[in-house]
């Protein structure tokens, strides 16, 4: 008798296989799937988070990673014929993370800009402009 529920049993053909990871904090995993449970844990090896600004990315290299299932938004297998022909560009970590600060900043200016003119109008933030620190 088969332990795994239905849609965790079919990650089992996913085992060995390059995936790409969608996380609901937004982060971007990349690794080989070496392990999956009845929950859909994922165990990932040789794992990089990419990160992506614009037509720029960076890869962080971050090892073996565990994912707890409920934490996934997305999951799909990488096709190493088409990672090859990218659009983007690959810059270094460092130039990577400059860059996603200065895009972090620049929606916290906005979004500030926006609560300042909806304030002096008597109105209250709509909820998905509402800023999460617990991130």
């Amino acid at each position: 008798m088969n332990s795994f529920p239905p849609r965790t049993a079919t990650l089992l053909y996913e085992l060995d296989k390059k995936l790409m990871v969608l996380l609901r904090d937004g982060r971007t995993l990349i690794g080989y799937l070496r392990s999956v449970d009845q929950y859909a844990n994922l165990l990932l090896q040789r794992t990089i988070e990419r990160i992506h600004v614009g037509k720029k990315y960076g890869d962080i290299p971050r090892g073996v990673f565990l994912v707890r299932g409920e934490n996934v938004v997305l999951l799909g297998e990488i096709d190493s014929l088409k990672e090859a022909d990218q659009i983007f560009e690959k810059v270094s970590i460092g130039e990577i993370l400059a860059l996603q600060k200065q895009e972090q900043d620049a929606k916290a200016e906005k979004a500030k800009l926006m609560e300042r003119s909806l304030k002096r109008r008597g109105m209250p933030l709509p909820p998905d402009l509402v800023q999460d620190d617990y991130f």
